[in-house]
């Protein structure tokens, strides 16, 4: 889909732009992805896409089809080269509209968004969200089932039965029961596993996620 592509695109150029101007420290900074830098963020959003099919099986059956540990692993491989190096393969990515063998292309926009986010929050730099992403990425994360789940820390639609979200900032709604109301960025957190504090949800429903989190 041209409009799909075009998104993934765009998202990959708003986090090249983003990296190009970070400080060699806030390379070394901890990302939202537990024991990941900023840096091995970035080489695995570099790297992954750029897999050809029996690279990338003969990387799932060295992590023994774990994708935590294929993921942990690559990054890890990855990030020595370097911030110049993840560079250029992010704009070889973006250039020719690579993804990893077998993903689609919301898959490719999910992991380019919610990265993104993991690399941006902890330096203190949030960007927001890109209104036409975002409602892709959300409602992509909200039916993932098992075994994507794994890498999402966990099933987002246990994390949010029985409420209806709401995006203060952006116009979109899912679920149904007493809402729960967030900036975009924060649902992406919550629907993507990521940490979310308590007090970042507001709403009737907030309480009700805040004892699942």
């Amino acid at each position: 889909m041209a409009g799909l592509t075009d998104l993934v695109r765009s998202e990959r150029l708003a986090l090249i732009d983003f990296l190009e101007i970070l400080a060699p420290d806030e390379w070394a900074v901890p990302s939202l992805c537990a024991g990941w830098t900023v840096q091995d963020v970035a080489a695995h959003v570099a790297w992954s896409p750029s897999l050809g099919p029996l690279e990338a099986a003969a990387v799932a059956l060295r992590a023994g089809f774990r994708m935590n540990r294929v993921n942990e692993d690559n990054a890890r491989r990855w990030s020595p080269q370097g911030p110049e190096a993840i560079l250029e393969q992010l704009r070889v990515d973006a250039a020719h509209d690579l993804r990893l063998p077998g993903t689609t292309e919301k898959m490719a926009l999910t992991d380019v968004v919610c990265h993104a986010v993991d690399i941006r929050r902890p330096l203190g730099k949030p960007r927001r969200m890109n209104a036409k992403a975002f409602p892709i990425v959300a409602d992509h994360l909200a039916r993932t089932r098992w075994p994507a789940t794994v890498v999402l820390g966990g099933n987002p639609r246990a994390r949010v039965a029985g409420v209806r979200l709401v995006a203060d900032d952006l116009d979109w709604a899912r679920g149904a029961g007493p809402e729960v109301r967030a900036p975009a960025e924060v649902l992406l957190r919550l629907l993507a596993g990521r940490r979310v504090a308590f007090g970042e949800l507001h709403g009737r429903g907030a309480a009700r996620v805040d004892e699942r989190l």
